[in-house]
């Protein structure tokens, strides 16, 4: 039975935390300055243990869920996630399961990731300039130990694996037409993604933001692309192929042209909480109705009520009041 909310949407993808930490410090997510040494994560008997996903899994899986994304945090920092990959690999009725990284871990996994059942993966790389990069990660992981990682997701078949890229003005946007042509050819898919206001700590501001357009007039200079059509509804990055045939790239533009029209995610924080925006300022506990030993029907209906009243489109009413509203940390939700 598939859900929808007050918009019509249908709930169709769940984005899976299961873990709020990780080993890189990002300035546009995880800034060293709030999240040090002295930061409180999240301990381990407060996180969902694997067994407790997979059986939240299953129930969103049988109303309507069709691809799982396992993110973090960083979610390779969480050990022995192949044991996870394997219970939700054998939910029936799961069309896609993926994960997103930071690539810094993914060389030593990729094989045990791959076996376990594990489809695709989507790698974070900012840039290819290692000092733009190391600046970015704030932790002085070089770009090499990046591209080590594809390469062995690639080579154990976890592919087309998606890079993204989020570009900040005055950062890493003279970066942008060096990524594309790495990559280029190679039949992995680089996708752009405007710096968002998620959470309340990156500092953000408009004009850091450097726009899809900006980003498609400055690749379409050097590399001609022209657009193509969505593969399904909801996709959030905008397709755009190489004229010459030799691949494409997506620019995900949730600041200059939202896409909350046909957002059907929901996500899932690593104690339980549900988010059914990215940009949301509270979410809805399912964790306490697992170890309240609730059954499957009752979390079920738990979850229809909370779905069935989501009216959620922040990128469309983006204002200087709701940029302010202390929203969930992307490192908590995944992006």
């Amino acid at each position: 039975m598939t859900l929808f909310d007050s918009r019509r949407r249908p709930l169709r993808d769940l984005r899976i935390s299961v873990t709020d930490r990780c080993n890189f410090r990002c300035t546009y997510c995880m800034p060293k300055e709030i999240f040090g040494p002295d930061h409180a994560f999240l301990q381990r008997e407060e996180l969902l243990s694997y067994e407790e996903i997979a059986r939240l899994a299953r129930i969103f899986v049988a109303h309507g869920v069709e691809k799982i994304r396992l993110t973090g945090g960083e979610p390779l920092v969480r050990r022995d996630l192949d044991h996870l990959v394997v219970q939700l690999r054998a939910i029936p009725g799961l069309k896609d399961l993926t994960l997103t990284t930071n690539g810094s871990l993914l060389k030593a996994q990729a094989r045990g990731l791959k076996d376990a059942g594990l489809e695709r993966i989507t790698v974070s790389l900012d840039s290819l300039d290692d000092a733009v990069f190391q600046s970015m990660n704030d932790v002085g992981v070089p770009v090499a130990v990046v591209l080590g990682g594809i390469e062995a997701a690639a080579a154990v078949g976890l592919s087309p694996i998606k890079i993204n890229a989020v570009v900040k003005k005055g950062v890493n946007d003279h970066t942008i037409v060096d990524l594309a042509r790495h990559f280029k050819g190679s039949g992995h898919i680089v996708r752009f993604i405007e710096f968002m206001d998620v959470g309340a700590t990156n500092g953000w501001r408009m004009d850091h933001v450097v726009t899809g357009s900006e980003i498609v007039e400055m690749i379409n200079a050097e590399l001609p692309i022209e657009p193509v059509e969505a593969n399904y509804r909801g996709e959030v990055a905008r397709r755009w192929r190489y004229a010459d045939g030799t691949g494409e790239i997506g620019v995900i533009t949730s600041i200059s042209e939202p896409f909350c029209g046909d957002c059907t995610r929901a996500r899932l924080s690593p104690e339980g909480e549900l988010y059914t925006c990215l940009f949301g300022v509270r979410g809805h506990d399912f964790r306490a109705l697992l170890r309240a030993g609730k059954s499957d029907e009752e979390i079920a209906a738990f979850l229809s009520s909370v779905w069935r009243v989501r009216d959620d489109r922040y990128s469309e009413i983006r204002s200087e009041d709701t940029v302010g509203l202390r929203k969930v940390e992307m490192s908590h939700i995944g992006g």
